[in-house]
C-alpha cells in the first residue's frame, strides 16, 4: 500500500517535471520569438529612416554645393568644399564617435528588446 502511494507519487512527480520542462521550453521559444521580432522591426525602421535621411542629406548637399559654386563663381569649388566637409566629419567620427555611438545603441536596443511592458 505504501509502495503503491510512493510509486504513484513518483509517477506524478515525473509527469509534473515533464510538463514543467515542456512549458519552460515553450516559454523560452516565445520569448526568443518576441525578442527577434522586436529586433527585426527595429532594423527595418532604422533602414527606412537611414534611407530617407540619406536621400535628404544628398539633395541638401547638392543644393549647398551649387550655392557655394555660384557664390565663388567656380563650377566645381562648391562640390570640393562640401566633399571636404564630409571627409572632415568622417575623420572626426572615426576618431571620437565609436564609444558614444556604441553606448547609445546598446542603451537603445536593450531598452527596446528587454522592456517587458510591450
Amino acid at each position: 500500500m505504501a509502495f503503491e502511494k510512493l510509486t504513484n507519487s513518483i509517477d506524478e512527480l515525473n509527469d509534473n517535471v515533464k510538463a514543467f520542462a515542456h512549458s519552460n521550453a515553450e516559454y523560452y521559444k516565445l520569448l526568443i520569438f518576441k525578442q527577434s521580432s522586436k529586433s527585426a522591426i527595429l532594423l527595418v525602421m532604422f533602414l527606412i529612416v537611414a534611407f530617407a535621411l540619406s536621400t535628404a542629406v544628398a539633395f541638401i548637399s547638392i543644393g549647398v554645393a551649387f550655392a557655394i559654386s555660384a557664390a565663388l563663381e567656380q563650377p566645381s569649388a562648391g562640390f570640393f568644399i562640401v566633399g571636404a566637409f564630409y571627409l572632415i566629419l568622417i575623420v572626426l567620427f572615426v576618431i571620437f564617435g565609436k564609444k558614444p555611438l556604441t553606448k547609445f545603441m546598446l542603451k537603445k536596443f536593450s531598452r527596446e528588446i528587454f522592456n517587458e511592458d510591450n
